[in-house]
């Protein structure tokens, strides 16, 4: 009885982080060949909340912001998330690797 209970808490303690992102308000990404869409993304400071990011494109691509200190690379055809953590107001850049001739995308937060 007691390996049961266990196993119950050990799956259950499993699924919690992911229902508690499903819960988050989100906000979809998609990447083709180096390219954003949108380009900027506007969000409320000061809550955490969910990038979907989509490789649309032929070819890898990445998701890396320095001051957000997140990376994320996505094979042709990926759908992934990010979380991201509450943020001041500020302007904060995010770009791809794979492509660094192209402009950057960014995060507008207000």
């Amino acid at each position: 009885m007691k390996r049961r209970h266990f196993a119950w808490l050990m799956l259950a303690g499993a699924v919690a982080p992911l229902t508690a992102y499903a819960d988050l308000q989100s906000y979809e990404l998609s990447l083709r060949d180096g390219h954003f869409t949108p380009a900027l993304l506007e969000v409320p400071a000061g809550k955490r909340f969910k990038i979907i990011l989509k490789n649309i494109g032929q070819g890898p691509a990445e998701f890396e912001s320095t001051p957000l200190r997140v990376e994320k690379v996505l094979s042709p055809g990926v759908t992934t998330f990010v979380v991201i953590h509450p943020l001041r107001p500020g302007h904060y850049p995010f770009f791809d690797e794979f492509n660094p001739q192209l402009p950057e995308g960014g995060i507008l937060a207000k």
